[in-house]
């Protein structure tokens, strides 16, 4: 992968690098030769001058560069001049240079021009000439570039004036390559650039690819590892960019947590197994005792009694695991109305008066306010009332007491139920809402399953509320909360408290 990346973007670089070095070079080019077209310009100003003070000191002589029309001193200083300047110009720039005034007189250098370059001469157009210099003897420079035939080449013009009457003209034809063969002179340092620039690119790209890589390459991998089920891999820290730095601690983030959920998930299984296999093992064990004669007949009606206890033992349990799946399930639907939570509290114990009068246990209830409408999945509420009651009067001692409060403010009505039984130990209180959790760690028959708690939490997060183990001085306190019902009415007095005797 890291091969094919670096590749589409080495071509990119290319590519890009490619065209910014065309577009600079032409830039280049048109820049150069607009200054050879400016030098030209001033070269033709130059012998325009010159042919001015030539056509004031040989006026109505002819012209030629190889030829002195004049015999004084100033007329023979000003042609050679010219001359001068006009081999100059031709040497420097190879141009075909054509002088000529109002008169009809002419001073060129094609015979010059036709010697040392007649493909050049050759190309020479007398239209494009008349043109030009019609154009120029009305006083205007002008500037061309002419593609005639294949054949390049740059024309400058400008008259040549005397006394504020234009007398003639002055043209310059030279050849497209000459003007341009600076700007070819460029292409090797700007291709140089251009490579350097590719290089350096490229090992910079090199290098930045292959640290943000790394990491992903290591997340690949652990990824890999990860789906073979090794929960315990981790992507080391990396320096690269911050997004795969936070792709990184996200990754290790969603390890740690789904090896947590395996974890559970495992230790689920297991104790559903242990939960399982006791009561079934008793089970069969007695069945197969009573079946063998290995317990006498005399004994059967003892042990029938304990095959049913673990019968309803293994009935409770697996309705419990139904009940915390149905809860889990992504469906589950809470039917939530308003109810009275205090009168729901008082018929949770009216149907374990039995239990609370054979173990002489008290009910102290102190509701405020009285009725308290909340609004919420009353079976639920129902399921987390009884689940708490029943570990109340479970881990309470006989002649004991249990205190149940009812408490509104902001909106919500938390529900306490508490008891003055052995409470929780510290180092248990952190697990009293994992699955499974008992205080009895062998899960001593008749104890529960340790799936209640879990389920008051389910049923809590439902209804978007929270249940918690408060800290006391003695026993065990839940309190969870409601939102207030619409109906909800408002407190009037003080709030009745209501102490059921169970010894009464």
């Amino acid at each position: 992968m890291f091969a094919r990346i670096m590749a589409v973007v080495l071509t990119v670089v290319l590519l890009v690098t490619g065209v910014l070095s065309a577009i600079g070079w032409m830039a280049l080019k048109n820049q150069q030769t607009a200054d050879v077209m400016e030098t030209l310009r001033q070269e033709a100003r130059e012998i325009a001058y010159l042919a001015a003070q030539q056509n004031r000191s040989s006026a109505g002589m002819p012209w030629s560069f190889g030829y002195f029309g004049s015999t004084s001193r100033q007329s023979d200083t000003a042609q050679a001049y010219l001359q001068w300047k006009a081999r100059s110009v031709y040497e420097d720039y190879g141009a075909y240079i054509l002088v000529v005034d109002r008169n009809g007189r002419i001073m060129d250098n094609k015979s010059t021009a036709l010697a040392e370059n007649p493909a050049f001469a050759a190309m020479i157009n007398v239209e494009d000439i008349n043109r030009a210099l019609s154009q120029v003897l009305r006083g205007e420079e002008i500037e061309l570039h002419v593609s005639a035939e294949g054949n390049d080449y740059f024309t400058v013009a400008v008259p040549f004036v005397q006394d504020a009457v234009v007398l003639g003209a002055v043209f310059m034809q030279t050849p497209a390559q000459v003007i341009e063969a600076g700007a070819e002179g460029l292409l090797a340092p700007v291709a140089g650039i251009a490579g350097l620039a590719c290089l350096l690119a490229g090992t910079v790209l090199f290098l930045y690819l292959r640290g943000v890589l790394k990491p992903l390459n290591r997340l690949t991998a652990a990824a890999t590892a990860m789906a073979e089920g090794d929960f315990a891999v981790r992507v080391p820290d990396t320096r690269a960019t911050r997004e795969v730095a936070e792709l990184s601690a996200a990754f290790n983030t969603m390890t740690e947590r789904l090896g947590a959920v395996e974890g559970s998930r495992r230790e689920f299984v297991a104790n559903v197994s242990h939960e399982l296999r006791s009561p079934i093992t008793a089970i069969s064990g007695y069945v197969e005792g009573m079946l063998d004669g290995t317990i006498p007949p005399e004994g059967h009606e003892r042990y029938l009694a304990i095959v049913s206890d673990e019968t309803k033992r293994l009935s409770r349990l697996i309705g419990e695991l139904l009940a915390l799946s149905r809860l889990e399930r992504d469906d589950a639907a809470l039917d939530c109305t308003d109810f009275d939570v205090c009168d729901l509290l008082e018929r949770v114990f009216l149907r374990r008066t039995g239990d609370l009068e054979a173990r002489c246990m008290d009910v102290d209830c102190d509701f405020d306010p009285e009725p308290c409408i909340v609004r919420a999945d009353m079976a639920r509420i129902d399921q987390v009332i009884v689940n708490l009651v029943d570990n109340a009067i479970k881990f309470t001692p006989d002649g004991g007491c249990i205190t149940l409060k009812v408490r509104a403010a902001e909106g919500l009505c938390t529900v306490t139920v508490a008891d003055n039984g052995i409470g929780v130990l510290p180092e248990d209180r952190p697990k009293v809402f994992d699955r499974f959790f008992t205080a009895d760690r062998a899960h001593t028959s008749g104890k529960g399953t340790g799936l209640g708690l879990s389920i008051c939490q389910r049923i809590m997060d439902m209804h978007g509320q929270s249940i918690s183990l408060l800290d006391t001085q003695e026993g065990a306190a839940f309190a969870f909360t409601l939102p207030l019902g619409r109906r909800n009415s408002e407190r009037t007095g003080d709030p009745e408290r209501v102490s059921v005797d169970s010894a009464d």
